[in-house]
């Protein structure tokens, strides 16, 4: 899951379409609800990291964290009680993915184009176990919970197209990301735990409430890549018209 701490315009190297182009910029936007927790915490870590422990060590105990998170899931189908083990591997995941980069540039040790790399293709993976232990919990639907992945996965590449072609790389929208959506799960976890899978019927179905949290998760997430689409299409467009003018 990507969390940066900055909640400022900054500019980070990144690989440009012009190969003779070496020192491209985008400009990471994130700004969340949490920010004003998160920013503090996070310089109280780099802070206080022994020497030793490095960017690459952090991206490692995220996606190790991701792991732990799909492993919490399916153990969910033989004991309830897993759910807490998911909700740890989100936090462990959180430290991991949230402060690989603020070390970095805490310490000035930035390697923009391969952090930028590293970054996206470990979150792809991490993303994947994540939901398959989601989708062999028992609590939602197979297909609904691969429907959501792929929905994740088709935002995330319109982000990643913007910022490459654009120079803006936005990881919050509406205040919303990826830190408040990790302490959203975490909170549903607890709820999962001590509710367990209640039923619902509307309009003569009947079906579980966590599918149909999903369903609205799928509706939200296809409408945002939807949106994206349009509305930076229409932006793209406008400013290569105007390039030629």
């Amino acid at each position: 899951m990507p969390n940066k701490e900055d909640n400022k315009k900054d500019g980070t190297t990144m690989p440009s379409e012009n190969p003779s182009d070496n020192d491209a910029k985008h400009t990471r936007f994130a700004t969340s609800f949490l920010s004003f927790l998160e920013k503090p915490a996070v310089r109280w870590f780099c802070k206080r990291f022994p020497s030793w422990v490095n960017p690459d060590m952090l991206t490692v105990i995220g996606l190790l964290g991701a792991l732990v998170v799909g492993a919490g899931y399916l153990l969910c189908r033989y004991n309830p009680a897993f759910i807490w083990l998911a909700s740890f591997g989100l936090l462990l995941n959180y430290f991991g993915d949230g402060l690989d980069g603020a070390l970095a540039r805490y310490r000035k040790i930035e390697r923009p184009k391969y952090g930028f790399f590293i970054d996206h293709t470990v979150d792809a993976f991490a993303e994947f176990a994540v939901m398959l232990g989601v989708a062999l919990s028992g609590y939602v639907n197979f297909t609904l919970a691969l429907f959501a992945l792929i929905g994740y996965f088709m935002v995330s590449v319109v982000v990643i197209a913007y910022a490459f072609v654009n120079g803006e790389f936005r990881i919050t929208y509406g205040g919303f990301g990826p830190t408040e959506l990790r302490a959203l799960i975490i909170l549903c976890n607890t709820l999962i735990f001590f509710i367990g899978k209640p039923m619902i019927e509307l309009f003569g179905f009947r079906f579980g409430l966590y599918d149909g949290i999903l369903v609205a998760v799928i509706a939200i997430l296809y409408g945002i890549f939807i949106g994206l689409v349009i509305t930076k299409g229409i932006e793209l467009n406008r400013i290569d018209r105007k390039k030629r003018e």
